[in-house]
């Protein structure tokens, strides 16, 4: 690679020094209080979370986490949930493999930098970045831009080095505008910052994950500096916003792909890309479902500050932004459906930094300001209590593409409101509907009625099984990172095009 190894001992060590993982790999959380032994081992193995819920018998501790008697039937609903396996050694065909390596042979520390730009790929991203910390011959550092630092957006850094990361660079690049030119504007800040990050990082390899404009930036940036790109969640499909055309752009400057099924594999490998390169790995946001413990409903409804009276609805919306005016459409339609559930209580998740986001998100103000005691809004839960709010909401709606991911394997209900998840695939759990009132209000009550529950109870995520992380990790760790930069177009007739 024409570097020397990166020493270990270059890490800062104080009070900026990031956390290092303990012997067993993961480091505790600095916002979850110890929980006791039964609890911990629920949460560490191939099985299901640990997750709260009326009736099991267990007690609440003062963070709101249970200790389940009850949690083997539990998991088995999880798994299935994420189509898990009962035999560990399992793994579907096409997943990632670790090549023979040489008995002996000793792997050089790898520089890893990994980019988020947002809370929408940090929650993904937190168990890829926790294996990544735990392995001894990666050196991790992590680059922060984007809403992140953003104090309308929950000033999110906070979460990152909560979780124990140290920020390695912060590239501000969000100007205050929310339109299309300030966000092309924005686009331009975000690969001057990133070049100069990058120059001080130099690192190996760049992980990124998704399909928003900061991730395009900064693959942009590491493929003209001629540094590798691995790029988590390539192949997917969602026709009604302008991420589908940045998540493909992104596929053409990667060199390592990681996709959430085989569908997606093989439209990456459509886009021209080496099958070699291309690895189901799963999407990685369902590895915390897997391994966290939950937030209890008390706790939970302290931190929001308002009492979580059933029916719970969890609120997700985001501007459509290959069709403004019927995003628009949608969160009207929205509100005025939630009107008609006087008895629900409502908590919406800021919506994200986007074009028209602030005209998206006013009327969702108003709403919360005409019913303050059943509703509220909030920049950013973080992964832990937003995950948790899923499983104890009795629907989640709006068009957040974890409402077709992570929600399903909830076992929680989705309405999804008209066209930004477009081409995704649907679990059995998700409703489509329409931007009219009516539309969204006749979904939410076949959502909330018991035979939709039925079909619910039932229904698996397509996004995998909850073990992205270990498999994107481990290639990461090994791949060949020199003959990478070099790409050839793969033609699906005649292989290799262009010599």
């Amino acid at each position: 690679m024409g570097r020397a190894p990166h020493r270990r001992a270059r890490r800062r060590r104080g009070p900026h020094a990031r956390h290092r993982a303990p012997e067993g790999g993961r480091r505790p959380l600095q916002h979850r209080r110890p929980v006791d032994d039964d609890v911990r081992r629920g949460c560490a193995g191939r099985g299901g979370p640990v997750r709260p819920g009326d009736g099991d018998g267990g007690a609440a501790d003062a963070a709101g986490v249970r200790d389940l008697s009850g949690e083997g039937a539990r998991r088995a609903r999880v798994r299935a949930a994420l189509g898990l396996r009962r035999d560990a050694g399992d793994r579907a065909a096409g997943t990632a493999r670790r090549p023979d390596v040489p008995a002996g042979r000793r792997l050089a520390m790898r520089r890893v930098c990994v980019f988020t730009g947002s809370r929408a790929d940090y929650g993904p991203l937190l168990s890829v970045l926790r294996a990544l910390d735990a392995e001894p011959s990666i050196d991790l550092s992590v680059l922060v831009s984007g809403g992140h630092l953003v104090k309308s957006q929950g000033l999110t850094v906070g979460q990152i080095e909560a979780d124990g990361f140290r920020v390695a660079e912060r590239v501000e690049v969000v100007l205050a505008s929310d339109t299309a030119s300030a966000v092309a504007k924005s686009f331009g800040l975000a690969v001057i910052g990133y070049a100069d990050a990058l120059d001080r990082l130099a690192p190996d390899v760049v992980v990124v994950l998704g399909d928003r404009y900061e991730a395009l930036a900064v693959a942009v940036t590491a493929a003209l500096r001629l540094v590798p790109v691995a790029h988590i969640g390539g192949g997917e499909l969602s026709h009604g916003s302008t991420d589908d055309s940045v998540r493909h752009a992104i596929t053409k400057l990667a060199h390592l792909h990681f996709t959430s099924n085989e569908e997606f594999r093989q439209r990456v490998i459509q886009m021209g890309e080496d099958p070699a390169r291309v690895y189901v790995t799963g999407a990685p946001g369902l590895d915390t479902i897997r391994t966290m413990s939950f937030v209890g409903r008390e706790s939970l409804a302290k931190v929001l500050g308002i009492s979580l009276r059933d029916p719970v609805v969890a609120v997700t919306y985001h501007p459509a932004t290959a069709d403004p005016v019927r995003s628009l459409d949608g969160v009207r339609g929205l509100v005025a459906a939630l009107d008609e559930l006087p008895s629900a209580t409502v908590v919406f998740t800021g919506t994200n930094v986007d074009q028209n986001g602030a005209a998206t998100y006013e009327p969702i103000r108003r709403f919360v300001a005409s019913n303050p005691t059943r509703s509220v809004a909030v920049s950013s839960l973080g992964a832990q209590r937003y995950l948790s709010l899923v499983d104890l909401a009795a629907v989640v709606v709006g068009n957040s593409s974890s409402g077709l991911a992570e929600v399903p394997a909830l076992r929680t209900p989705t309405v999804n409101i008209g066209s930004r998840q477009d081409g995704r695939p649907r679990a059995a759990s998700v409703i489509d509907c329409g931007e009219s009132a009516d539309d969204i209000g006749a979904a939410i009550r076949r959502a909330l009625s018991p035979e939709h529950a039925a079909v619910t109870a039932t229904a698996t995520s397509a996004f995998g099984d909850g073990h992205a992380a270990e498999r994107i990790a481990e290639q990461l760790k090994i791949a060949d990172l020199r003959g990478l930069l070099r790409k050839r177009f793969w033609s699906l007739t005649s292989a290799y095009v262009g010599g």
